[in-house]
Order: C-alpha cells, then sequence, then structure tokens
C-alpha cells in the first residue's frame, strides 16, 4: 500500500472514530436523560398508591388521600398516557385496575417484592407489541407490589431519530474525512515525491556526480544532507575501487610481461647452458610467487575496512611472538627484541596476523643486517622500530597508501600494498596506525587493533610468566 493510501485511510479512520465516539456518547447521554424523565413519571404516579388508607392512624392518627377499593383505579389501555397499574400479592395473585385481565409480566422478582412489600426496580417489556417501562415497587401498607407502566413510544421516537441522524453523521464525516485525507496525503506526500524523482535523476547519473540541494523542510533537509553524505561516500568508494584496478593492472603488468618473456625464452631452453636454464627456472619461480603475493594483497585490500564476520579474543602477544619467530627463521641473523606485555583484543585473526607479518617483513626489509629490531607490546598498542634510514619526510603521509613505493624502495621486490593492508586490518575495528621516526634513526610503525584492549585471566598472566621463567 502507498504512503498516500495510508494517510488517506489514517485521517479517516481517525475522523470516523471521533465521529462514532461523540455519537454513541450523545446517544447514551439523551437516551439516560429521557429514561430519567420516564422514571420520574412513573414514580410520581405510584406514590398515591403508597399511602395508608384512611383511618389507619398512621402519622399521630392523621390520615392519608388513596384511592379506594384495592388502591388501584379505572386503568386506561395499555400504553397510554395516564400509566397502567396492576397489584401483584404475595400469593401471585395479580389484579389490574380496570378488572380486567392483567397484561404485565410477573416473575420472581416482582413476587419477592410483593411479599417484602418493599423495594423497587425498573424494566423494559413489550406487550401486545407496545414496548414499555415498568416500575415495580413494594407497598408497605397492604404487604403487595405495584406495576406501573408507561409507554416508550416517544422516548423510542426520539431514539430512533437520534440513530439516523447520527448514522448519517458519521456516513458523512467519513466521507469528509476521505477526501480530506487524500487532499492532505496529496500536500504531504508531493515533496517526498520531488524528493525521489531527484535523486533518480542523481542516481541514474553517478559518472558525473550531483548533490541533492538541501531546501525545504527541515525534515527534507536532513533527508537530503543524509543521502548526499551517502552520495559522498559512495563516491569515494567507486573511486578507491577505480584506482586500485588501475594500481593493481599497473602491478601486474610487469611481472607479467616479465614472466611471459622468461616463459618464452624457456621454451627454447634446450639451447641454453645448463647453469644459465637453472637461474631462468629460478627467475620464473620467483616472478611467479611476486605475482601471486601481489594477487593475494588486491584480494586483501578489496575487502575494504569492513568489520569481519568472525571475531574472537585474541592473544596479541602471542600472535606477535609467533610473527617473529618466522620473521627470525627468514632472517636468523638479524636480531629482534621483544617487550610484550600480555594483552587480548577482539578481532578477526587472520587479518591481525596478516598486519603484524607485514609489519615485521616491512622492518626486516629496511633494517641493516646487523641491527636490531624493536618489537613492543604496551598498553594495548603494538610498536615496530627497525634501524634503517627510516622516512623521508616527503613519504610520511603516503607511507599507508596502496601501491605508494618510497624512490629507494623501488628496487626492491614489493608491490608496496603491505602497509596499505596494516591500516585497513586496523581501521576495521576501530583500531589506528601512524608512522613516524626515531629520534637516533630508523622508522617506527605503531599500530592499535582495538580501542579497548583487555588483560588476559590471572591464570594466563602466571601461565606466561612460567613459560618466560622455563
Amino acid at each position: 500500500m502507498s504512503l498516500r493510501r495510508r494517510i488517506t485511510g489514517a485521517v479517516a479512520i481517525a475522523v470516523a472514530a471521533v465521529a462514532v465516539g461523540l455519537s454513541v456518547t450523545g446517544y447514551l447521554s439523551t437516551r439516560s436523560h429521557l429514561l430519567g424523565q420516564l422514571h420520574a413519571e412513573l414514580r410520581s404516579r405510584a406514590s398515591p398508591f403508597l399511602q395508608p388508607h384512611p383511618g389507619d392512624g398512621g402519622q399521630g392518627g392523621q390520615s392519608f388521600g388513596r384511592p379506594s377499593g384495592d388502591g388501584i383505579p379505572a386503568n386506561p389501555p395499555l400504553g397510554g398516557a395516564p400509566g397502567y397499574f396492576e397489584s401483584v400479592y404475595p400469593n401471585g395473585q395479580v389484579t389490574a385496575g380496570d378488572g380486567g385481565t392483567p397484561e404485565l409480566p410477573v416473575d420472581t422478582a416482582v413476587l419477592r417484592i410483593a411479599r417484602q412489600g418493599s423495594g423497587s426496580f425498573y424494566r423494559s417489556a413489550t406487550v401486545r407489541g407496545i414496548h414499555v417501562e415498568v416500575l415495580t415497587i413494594g407497598d408497605r401498607f397492604d404487604h403487595k407490589a405495584v406495576e406501573v407502566a408507561l409507554p416508550l413510544t416517544s422516548v423510542d421516537s426520539v431514539l430512533n431519530g437520534l440513530l439516523v441522524t447520527y448514522g448519517l453523521l458519521i456516513a458523512g464525516g467519513v466521507i469528509l474525512a476521505g477526501l480530506l485525507g487524500a487532499l492532505i496525503a496529496r500536500s504531504a506526500v508531493a515533496p517526498i515525491e520531488r524528493f525521489s524523482e531527484k535523486t533518480e535523476q542523481v542516481t541514474s547519473a553517478l559518472d558525473r556526480p550531483r548533490r541533492l540541494e538541501e531546501s525545504g523542510a527541515a525534515e527534507l533537509r536532513r533527508l537530503a544532507a543524509s543521502f548526499n553524505e551517502t552520495l559522498d561516500a559512495l563516491e569515494r568508494s567507486i573511486s578507491a575501487q577505480r584506482h586500485l584496478i588501475a594500481d593493481a593492472s599497473h602491478e601486474l603488468r610487469t611481472p607479467m610481461a616479465a614472466l611471459r618473456s622468461n616463459i618464452q625464452i624457456f621454451l627454447e631452453s634446450h639451447r641454453l647452458p645448463p647453469q644459465e636454464r637453472e637461474d631462468l627456472q629460478t627467475a620464473i619461480v620467483a616472478e611467479l610467487d611476486e605475482l601471486t603475493q601481489v594477487v593475494s594483497d588486491v584480494l586483501e585490500l578489496a575487502r575494504g575496512s569492513t568489520p569481519s564476520e568472525h571475531t574472537e579474543p585474541i592473544e596479541l602477544d602471542v600472535l606477535v611472538r609467533e610473527a617473529v619467530a618466522r620473521s627470525q627463521r627468514r632472517a636468523p641473523n638479524m636480531e629482534f627484541r621483544l617487550e610484550l606485555d600480555p594483552t587480548v583484543i577482539t578481532n578477526s585473526p587472520d587479518r591481525v596476523a596478516r598486519a603484524v607479518s607485514n609489519l615485521l617483513d616491512n622492518a626486516r626489509k629496511w633494517n641493516p643486517p646487523d641491527g636490531a629490531v624493536e618489537v613492543g607490546l604496551h598498553h594495548g598498542e603494538l610498536t615496530v622500530r627497525d634501524h634503517g634510514p627510516g622516512f623521508r619526510a616527503a613519504d610520511l603521509e603516503h607511507v599507508f597508501d596502496r601501491f605508494y613505493r618510497a624512490q629507494e624502495a623501488r628496487r626492491m621486490p614489493g608491490s608496496g600494498l603491505g602497509l596499505a593492508i596494516v591500516k585497513q586490518a586496523a581501521e576495521a575495528h576501530g583500531g589506528s596506525v601512524t608512522a613516524g621516526n626515531a629520534p637516533d634513526g630508523g622508522a617506527i610503525l605503531r599500530i592499535r587493533f582495538d580501542p579497548q584492549p583487555r588483560s588476559p585471566a590471572p591464570a594466563r598472566q602466571r601461565r606466561s610468566a612460567a613459560a618466560a621463567g622455563h
């Protein structure tokens, strides 16, 4: 269902509910008022038959007027304006004022009042097709019950007229509400429709960036601002992907061209001396490894900084120690100095391991063979320092850019993606990276994976201490 129809339906239902509520309240109020007047009239008609007989001596011997006989006057026809009267005795005998056949219904409630000679109640009844209101009241002097009936014809006529009036009022109100609701919905939805048309025009031409005007109502201005921010983020993402593809194509072109050339030469390798053939095979394998590494790095960067779905607690100090052991095997003559505090973070194990390995590989690449790589982990921050030439001032702001390689690094193997992967792994879960130079020379790289690292359990600390002592 469209928003316009929902608004129209909501307005119509709201007005209909108000109209029904007012109509029911007015109907019940009028009915209660009319019945109250009729009940007062019934008590007024019944009061003469509840007085003592002349000579009964009630109230200081004073006599009261009362109809003669059994206290019931001659009855007019049932449904007449003067009212209709009957007497009901404790033994169940019923007499009408005119001596005719009693017509009002008698039930156990009426007989109970006749035996008690006290109490009263009202009820509606239909006798011979005539709708009447009946008052049954006890006569304590004659120990009987008197039933007085007045017709409800005028009351029913008024209430039926009210039903027609209120019914027309509700129907007219709903129709009017539907028309007003349609106008209101049209007026309310019109700015949204215009906004939708503008967004369709903008999104249909992403190659020509445009933005929505932040004008109109406050809600639409806020929506336009939010949409423009989304477009900015989308444009940055598209631009980053395009640059990634362009840079990856450029980086892949060189090793693929070299690999193709070497393979072509290898096809004629039977003409080469054995040593040259062996060198050629080694070069082909190295170029394949480099190509595989570039593709792997590009795929890792293509994941973006989106948080990983699979995260778990990681003992970062243990992971760093294992990564350092692998680097030590690759550079057995290089010294690695470790100062690691026990630290637990929540992150993706694969991403963290890849980032730590890249940091160590970068330090190993630039560190002199007789120098030391210093690795520290304190307060959740991992620091890796080498004793190489450090970063040039012009390169510092581009250290973590994709495919960026300093002038000195262009003659070394690598794709320029390692530190970009480090930054992406850190920012995926709210972390950060920084790069700088040590005062006495060498580069310092810092990474924080988790904004709130946790210390491991005391048992874990005891095990680490025991292992270190051993």
